[in-house]
């Protein structure tokens, strides 16, 4: 069980990359995570996991089925939810149980109260498990083992002295104190006078205690415990107050005899331990929050697909009515637009596109749309599109336009093409890459230059890519390209489209079409010679 994971199947060895902070920031990483929930710590923890590029197929189908049960089964998911609160709780009881400091009494408290947790915990758990029809190789292995826990006669056994225990350690309310002084008044000695099943209260007990204060005489005539003797109250116990440190430090090892007593009761148990549960705290999170908010998106109609794994060497890709993500969490906000979707795929006959299109035409949300897709699917959950079948890439590397604040040192070129070179020295052909407006920032004519040699390098590499750019011309010259430069992957052109001067966000396989845009924009807006001449007319 401590090697027990919902992410990692056994004796398999992961596959995984950290995203590179310029893929966490154009993938908008931080966003999603935000949106998925509210608390920080969840945050974190999924955004911890979304990071590492999982490209290890069995590792990607494993997480996958268990991501699809716990999507399929809502009631399993609220109580899972529901456990999650005690499965932190132990982690905090973890921490204590590590405390070599801590006195017999607290240990056996924290003992006896992780233990009845794990009771709850696996009960609960095994229920879940089995009062639905799982699929998933991760959670039949948690239901085999919860079930061995909660069947074997041990457990039964550990239930009852549980409650026995805790009955007998929440009997005792109180301790009264007899303390011996010297002649300077200074405490020598301290004993146990009675222990109580009931708390001191004020009516009674409590009331003379207070009342002793008030009274003339503060010396008792002997000292036999023959009634209530008088005693001042000096307050609660705390750990920054000397004196009740230590008067608990005192109590506590005299009743060490009682704690020795009840802790024998739970040597049979000393291998059970709840501690390896709470390491599926972070998983589950990262499960469930993505199961509530894919649930929200598709009660709008909008569609999320369990992907289908090829192998890695094909580095294939078939996308059926694929979008950008963050699209479907604004409309998860109440934003009402229609969602575009695509259909694109990357072969050996299309693995590296040049994308072109007029401004504002949807380049970067398509460009982004892949890569959200591969990131999500490959942490097994489902993607965002109709159908998603695709071979793992080992990583996702970006390179889109730099805050300004970044290109002091180095000028807005040089920054460019330092990122270009650092990604060709990073990725592999089973990577995906995806440029957006690069090179943008300088001049038409080095720009163009220095891309013409990166689409080439592109080639020769044959990594997935995705280039989306103003630069019209580049698109043209793929022919020449393809022939000659060597590589099994080749470079095709892709348009976004315009229908009737209206952006379709639609793509298709085409050649550029860079003037034939600039003619229906001008059409549509009256920009046009003739419409202006007309106009001055």
């Amino acid at each position: 069980m401590q090697k027990f994971s919902l992410l990692y199947p056994q004796n398999v060895t992961p596959s995984e990359k950290i995203l590179t902070n310029e893929a966490i920031n154009d993938l908008s990483v931080d966003y999603i995570c935000e949106k998925l929930t509210g608390e920080r710590f969840e945050q974190n923890v999924i955004k911890n996991i979304l990071i590492k590029v999982e490209s290890n197929p069995e590792v990607i189908r494993y997480r996958s089925d268990v991501f699809d049960d716990i999507y399929r089964f809502p009631k399993l998911r609220e109580k899972i939810k529901g456990l999650l609160d005690e499965l932190a709780y132990l982690k905090d009881l973890e921490k204590s149980a590590k405390d070599a400091t801590a006195a017999p009494i607290w240990q056996l408290i924290n003992r006896l109260q992780e233990l009845d947790i794990y009771i709850d915990c696996i009960s609960g758990i095994n229920e879940s498990l089995t009062e639905h029809d799982i699929q998933s190789e991760g959670l039949k292995n948690l239901k085999e083992f919860v079930s061995s826990v909660y069947n074997e006669s041990g457990f039964e056994y550990l239930h009852d002295d549980i409650k026995s225990l805790v009955a007998e350690v929440s009997t005792v309310k109180s301790i009264s104190l007899g303390v011996n002084l010297d002649n300077k008044m200074m405490p020598v000695e301290v004993g146990i006078v009675s222990i109580n099943d009931q708390p001191f209260s004020r009516p009674g007990f409590l009331n003379k205690f207070l009342d002793f204060a008030a009274k003339k005489s503060e010396i008792h005539n002997g000292a036999s415990f023959d009634g209530m003797m008088k005693f001042h109250t000096v307050g609660k116990v705390s750990g920054d107050d000397p004196l009740m440190s230590n008067l608990s430090r005192v109590v506590t090892e005299m009743l060490g005899a009682t704690v020795k007593q009840l802790k024998n009761k739970l040597s049979r148990y000393t291998n059970i331990s709840g501690y390896s549960l709470t390491k599926l705290i972070p998983e589950f999170l990262f499960y469930i929050r993505w199961a509530d908010f894919i649930e929200k998106v598709r009660e709008l109609g909008i569609p999320m697909c369990k992907p289908e794994v090829t192998k890695v060497n094909q580095r294939d890709m078939f996308a059926q009515g694929i979008y950008n993500f963050k699209l479907a969490i604004q409309r998860t906000s109440g934003k009402e637009f229609d969602i575009i979707r695509n259909d694109i795929e990357f072969t050996p006959e299309h693995r590296i596109y040049i994308m072109t299109g007029p401004n504002r035409g949807g380049k970067t949300t398509i460009t982004q749309a892949v890569g959200l897709a591969f990131l999500m699917a490959q942490s097994g959950i489902y993607a965002p599109a109709e159908k998603f079948v695709f071979s793992p890439v080992d990583s996702i590397y970006t390179h889109f336009p730099a805050d300004e604040n970044k290109t002091v040192d180095l000028g807005r070129l040089g920054e460019e093409s330092k990122r270009m070179s650092d990604i060709f020295g990073l990725a592999t052909n089973k990577s995906l890459l995806l440029f957006n407006e690069s090179l943008a920032t300088t001049s038409f004519a080095e720009g163009l230059y220095i891309a013409k040699d990166v689409v080439k390098s592109l080639r020769y590499l044959g990594a997935r890519t995705i280039f989306n750019t103003h630069m019209h011309e580049l698109a043209m010259t793929l022919d020449d390209v393809n022939n000659n430069i060597k590589g099994d992957s080749k470079v095709a052109s892709i348009i976004t489209g315009i229908h009737e001067g209206q952006r379709s966000y639609k793509i298709f396989l085409a050649p550029p079409e860079g003037v034939s845009y600039a003619q229906d924009i001008a059409q549509k807006y009256g920009v046009t010679f003739d419409q202006l001449t007309a106009k001055i007319q």
